[in-house]
């Protein structure tokens, strides 16, 4: 039930800053759809005729996964560097629910509302390339929520590097680039990405919305491995950052900005 609360709590908070500042949400939206107008545009002038149809159902579903993938991953490391700046990051660290737990519930509040962002701005990109997806909502959503779980795993990751060094922006814009080098890799020609987050879960998510298939189309190996990089991810990414945690403390760092 305090989990419960905790969550509740956390998602009207982020509904609050989102309302709050809705001009910045807008222009964030604008901003990821000029992107996919660039990329769009520019399939058009230099691609192939022949699969211009495949690529450009390619480019929606890779865009739209890298911008969650930068919303989730990034999500608590964002966080702990705001908190930190404005002095409230030790009060944080004084609830009896753990500071962990409320950053988890903070970045599933963020993921929910980054959801309807990105069915906005899927919708709106079939409708201006006039090309439709295959959304299937029921193969799609499992595929979706462990994806999504190794994205919180990394988010944890980075929020521990901010636990320690506190600025990192420009770690952050660097990982921008890398997240779209892994969201738009072909895992068919490149295998040996399946052990990155987020690449499988993007893969079987395009073999869905593209090629129509369904669950029961995946193998056994296909879920084993979305399965276990979700499940390692989450644990590596909490590990490390309890690490981190504990350096802080130790080194006395917790609270400085």
């Amino acid at each position: 039930m305090k989990l419960l609360y905790l969550f509740k709590a956390n998602f009207r908070r982020e509904y609050i800053y989102l309302k709050r500042y809705l001009p910045n949400t807008i222009s964030e939206l604008i901003t990821f759809y000029a992107i996919f107008l660039f990329l769009f545009f520019g399939i058009q002038i230099v691609g192939d005729p022949s699969t211009i149809e495949t690529n450009v159902q390619n480019t929606i579903v890779n865009y739209l996964f890298w911008f969650l993938a930068m919303s989730v991953m990034q999500g608590i490391g964002w966080s702990i560097m705001n908190e930190a700046q404005l002095g409230t990051l030790e009060q944080l660290y004084m609830s009896p629910m753990g500071a962990w737990k409320i950053l988890l519930s903070r970045i599933v509040s963020t993921t929910i509302l980054q959801l309807v962002m990105i069915v906005i701005l899927l919708y709106v990109s079939m409708l201006t390339t006039n090309t439709w997806l295959n959304i299937d909502v029921l193969s799609i959503f499992p595929v979706l929520i462990f994806t999504l779980i190794s994205m919180i795993g990394v988010s944890f990751m980075i929020a521990g590097l901010a636990i320690i060094i506190k600025q990192i922006n420009s770690f952050l814009q660097i990982f921008q680039f890398i997240l779209m080098g892994i969201t738009f890799a072909p895992l068919s020609s490149m295998p040996y990405l399946t052990i990155l987050p987020v690449v499988k879960g993007v893969d079987l998510s395009r073999s869905i919305m593209i090629h129509h298939s369904n669950l029961a189309d995946f193998t056994f190996g296909d879920y084993f491995s979305l399965i276990m990089n979700s499940i390692v991810y989450l644990l590596l990414g909490i590990f490390a950052f309890k690490r981190c945690e504990r350096i802080a403390m130790t080194k006395g760092v917790l609270g400085q900005h």
